[in-house]
């Protein structure tokens, strides 16, 4: 079954290895295969991953990315643990991560990333509060 894409004018994506970006008007096309495909509003960029848990979700998105996650996944694996010394609490999402990481489902670990940095904005959020 083939993905449906639709993208909005200047909007990018990545598919494979390749960025694209959409000059003109909004454009719709399929893509068939197995290349790893990433939307604008799901990249994250290295310069923006500031806080623990969008460096997880960057270690992740290169782990979806490149064509040898295990070449990163001992970066993810050094911030999982510093991590989970510092919020036990996101051990759940960590643990959903590292089994979507294990059997290969790596954009199911980065849906699991992107709901990781939701939490951790809800911790930020509370600490803020108190």
């Amino acid at each position: 079954m083939a993905l449906k894409i639709e993208l909005k004018p200047g909007e990018r994506i990545i598919i494979g290895d390749a960025l694209i970006t959409n000059d003109g008007h909004r454009a719709r096309f399929s893509v068939k295969g197995d290349a790893p495909i990433l939307r604008e509003p799901d990249i994250l960029l290295p310069k923006d991953a500031i806080t623990p848990c969008q460096k997880i979700y960057l270690a992740v998105q290169t782990m979806y990315l490149c064509k040898n996650p295990s070449e990163q996944s001992n970066v993810y694996k050094e911030l999982a643990e510093d991590l989970l010394k510092a919020a036990p609490s996101t051990a759940p999402h960590i643990k959903r991560i590292n089994n979507n990481i294990l059997t290969g489902s790596f954009y199911k670990a980065l849906k699991d990333a992107k709901a990781l940095i939701a939490y951790e904005k809800e911790l930020m959020d509370h600490a803020g509060s108190n």
